[in-house]
C-alpha cells in the first residue's frame, strides 16, 4: 500500500526517550534532542543519523513504507563485550492528534552483540519482526523512533504471550 500522504519522520537515538510536543506537521526542539548518541539507520537510499523529515518529492516515503526491508543499524560507540536492545516505535499511532496506541512497536531485537553492532550487523534475537512505517491515510505527521538500549548482563529480555500476539500499544 503506497503511503504518500502522511508525513514520515525517522529519528535515531541511543539510550533515551522523551515525550515530544510539536505542531501537527513539524518536529519540535525536543524531537531534535531525542536524536543523539551516534545511532545510524541506513536504508538503501536514506542514511538517518539525526532527526529527519523524509522529503515528499523523492518517493522515499513510498520506498521506506513498501519496498525496502529492515534497515542496517550501526552504532560505532557499541562496546564489543556488551549486548544491546533495539526498538523501533511509532509514538504517534494511530495519529499524532490522538495517539491512543502511542509507541506502537514496529521492531524489537534483543541480545545484539556490541561487536556486531559496530559493523552494522543486527546479530540478536528478534522478538518483533520489522514492520515498515505505514501510517494510516489522513492520519497526519508521524514520527518513527529507533532506540538503542544497553542490555544488562544476565538480564534476559522477553515479551509476554499477550505482547507477542498483539504488539500491545504503549509497550516497546
Amino acid at each position: 500500500m503506497a503511503v504518500p500522504a502522511p508525513f514520515l519522520v525517522l529519528c535515531a537515538c541511543v539510550l533515551g526517550f522523551f515525550h515530544v510536543e510539536a505542531t501537527p506537521d513539524t518536529t519540535s526542539s525536543l524531537d531534535s534532542s531525542f536524536c543523539h548518541g551516534g545511532l545510524e539507520v541506513i536504508y538503501p537510499q536514506l542514511d538517518v543519523d539525526k532527526c529527519l523529515v523524509i522529503p515528499k518529492d523523492l518517493k522515499l516515503r513510498e520506498m521506506v513504507s513498501t519496498v525496502w526491508k529492515a534497515p542496517q543499524i550501526y552504532f560505532s560507540g557499541a562496546h564489543k563485550n556488551k549486548m544491546y536492545v533495539l526498538a523501533m516505535v511509532d509514538p504517534d499511532a494511530p495519529s499524532r492528534a490522538k495517539p491512543t496506541s502511542a509507541h506502537w512497536r514496529h521492531w524489537l531485537v534483543v541480545d545484539i552483540q556490541g561487536n556486531a553492532l559496530k559493523n552494522g550487523q543486527i546479530d540478536g534475537k528478534t522478538l518483533t519482526d520489522y514492520h515498515p512505517p505505514t501510517p494510516p491515510q489522513k492520519s497526519g505527521f508521524h514520527r518513527y523512533q529507533f532506540m538503542l538500549f544497553e542490555q544488562l548482563p544476565d538480564a534476559p529480555v522477553s515479551l509476554t504471550e499477550q505482547e507477542k500476539s498483539s504488539r500491545v500499544p504503549g509497550w516497546v
